[in-house]
């Protein structure tokens, strides 16, 4: 194993308190004996690492190890004073920092307020484009924990009050000494709630919520769309014997439309229109998401591809006014069954054409001419 104190925690030798302190707090995490199942090595590491910043962190015990090494330590050297003695001092340090690394997820209010609050739940809501479009109220089926009928929620058949779990003081979690470690389990006797309940409701079992079934009114705004999260506080699961519920979370799926494709607040929609609408102009109508009819007006000589765009007639803005806009792609379509008449009148057409009609196509095949020719 590395014995250079430096080298143990992966700094150079110029580096200042705060990248030592750094370095050490990632290694001390992924050495953690608890982390690997009681890893020797990992163990012997850990070890070593926390000996190596007990020294490094103290500005006199790092002066003496820079100018003598591991022999400041020994046998009364000049710093020998307060380091590796039996007091157990050399992990002193490692308790202020595992405890500050890991304090906020072991506060036992907080571990206690989150093991009684009832968990969020959530509900995968499909909408039609015109649901969307409107807004609607919907009531859901939903099956989760909520406060148990019998006890009223208290969690006891009788009126009185829980009370604090004795074996871990309402902390809802108990500590062994496991040499160097304080080790934290969940106290078997609360449950990890904390308290203890006299004369549990058989219904809930003390907990003083129970699986039912239930229906949520809930309204949907106008303007959602696909992937749109919707909250609904207090409607998760129930909390422990009147502790606070869970939020129930909406998550919205659109279902495929007929007619319209969605790009946020745009509708888009595709209309064939015949190559003589195409070419001498003419109105057309197409449905409204809200069931309106809209007339669009094709312009003369409108190419297949093309998008006319009518301002105001797409999706609603979600949480505020207005709406967005409805796009109509004009596809072009070429006439696959003519009587003699038509043939006839479009060969006459075509005896007449200069090529100016279709300036793209004399220009495509100009261009066409000229590579042929060189």
């Amino acid at each position: 194993m590395v014995d250079d104190y430096y080298e143990l925690l992966e700094v150079e030798r110029t580096a200042d308190d705060k990248t030592i302190k750094a370095s050490y707090r990632r290694l001390a995490m992924d050495c953690h004996p608890d982390r690997h199942g009681g890893c020797t090595d990992k163990e012997e590491r850990f070890k070593a690492i926390s000996e190596a910043y007990d020294c490094l962190k103290d500005p006199q015990k790092r002066a003496a190890y820079d100018r003598f090494g591991k022999a400041a330590f020994q046998n009364g050297g000049p710093g020998a004073g307060g380091f590796g003695g039996g007091d157990g001092a050399g992990f002193e340090g490692f308790s202020d920092i595992f405890s500050s690394i890991f304090g906020e997820f072991t506060d036992p209010r907080a571990q206690r307020a989150n093991a009684a609050r009832g968990a969020d739940l959530r509900y995968d809501l499909e909408l039609s484009l015109e649901e969307a479009f409107a807004g609607i109220e919907k009531t859901l089926t939903i099956e989760a924990l909520a406060k148990c009928d019998p006890c009223a929620g208290r969690g006891s058949t009788s009126h009185a009050a829980a009370q604090t779990c004795p074996t871990c003081g309402g902390a809802g979690k108990v500590r062994a000494q496991q040499g160097f470690f304080v080790v934290e389990r969940g106290c078997a006797q609360c449950q990890g709630s904390g308290q203890i309940v006299a004369n549990p409701c058989p219904a809930c079992s003390g907990e003083g919520r129970a699986l039912k079934q239930r229906k949520i009114s809930v309204n949907i705004p106008a303007g959602v769309d696909d992937g749109t999260r919707i909250r609904v506080a207090g409607e998760g699961e129930a909390g422990i014997r009147g502790a606070p519920g869970g939020d129930l979370y909406l998550f919205i799926h659109m279902k495929r439309h007929a007619y319209f494709s969605r790009e946020g607040t745009t509708l888009i929609t595709e209309c064939p229109v015949s190559f003589t609408t195409a070419a001498l102009g003419g109105t057309i109508e197409v449905p409204g998401v809200d069931g309106a009819r809209i007339e669009i007006k094709i312009p003369t000589g409108i190419q297949s591809g093309e998008m006319l765009r009518q301002r105001g007639a797409g999706m609603s803005v979600l949480n505020a006014r207005g709406r967005g806009d409805l796009v109509t792609r004009i596809l072009v379509e070429t006439p696959t069954k003519m009587t003699k008449e038509q043939r006839a009148i479009l060969e006459q057409f075509r005896s007449t054409e200069t090529g100016d009609e279709c300036p793209a196509s004399r220009s495509f095949f100009g261009r066409i001419k000229e590579y042929f020719e060189g």
